[in-house]
């Protein structure tokens, strides 16, 4: 797979961007030694602002473990594909214990971090987003990338069947 692909799917720790830069999650492992800017490949793939802001390493990770593992069609296990590529970058220190996709919109925030931003437009979340849907059985979540979105499998557009519970980021601290 070629690192532009997989790029396309690297998502961020930018906050600043969204007014939460004051925002303190006490469980947060971001570390801003390990922040790092984009190559000038990666730049290209989230566009001219991006070199004004540095990435947390393990979010590019993440989202280069999902790309990888995502298949053509979903599984059915979106929230299975989410939080292994999540604990697989160190983004969380454990493997989240809720079963159902939307459950994620009470524990990332309540145990690793997160916070909600005001938007609920999946195509207005930040590259790195977690989106999180709500619906009468388990929803489901993705990860907003450059070129679309990630889960258990790849799109171009959000999954806009069920209704949008939240879309989480993991601040800076």
């Amino acid at each position: 797979m070629s690192l532009s692909l997989r790029i396309s799917l690297l998502p961020c720790i930018l906050l600043l961007a969204f007014g939460l830069a004051e925002v303190k999650a006490e469980s947060s492992l971001y570390n801003p030694r390990d922040a790092r800017s984009l190559t000038p490949e990666e730049t290209s793939v989230f566009g001219p602002k991006a070199s004004k802001f540095r990435y947390d390493s393990r979010m590019i990770r993440a989202a280069q473990i999902a790309q990888d593992r995502a298949r053509p069609r979903s599984t059915s296990k979106c929230w299975r594909f989410v939080k292994q590529a999540l604990l697989a970058a160190g983004v969380v220190d454990s493997y989240p214990k809720t079963v159902y996709a939307k459950q994620a919109a009470q524990e990332l925030p309540k145990s690793y971090g997160f916070k909600k931003l005001r938007t609920m437009d999946p195509y207005k979340a930040p590259i790195g987003g977690v989106i999180v849907y709500g619906g009468r059985d388990a929803g489901h979540i993705e990860i907003r990338t450059a070129h679309g979105f990630v889960s258990d499998f790849t799109a171009t557009r959000p999954y806009l069947k069920r209704p949008v519970i939240g879309i989480f980021v993991k601040p800076r601290v």
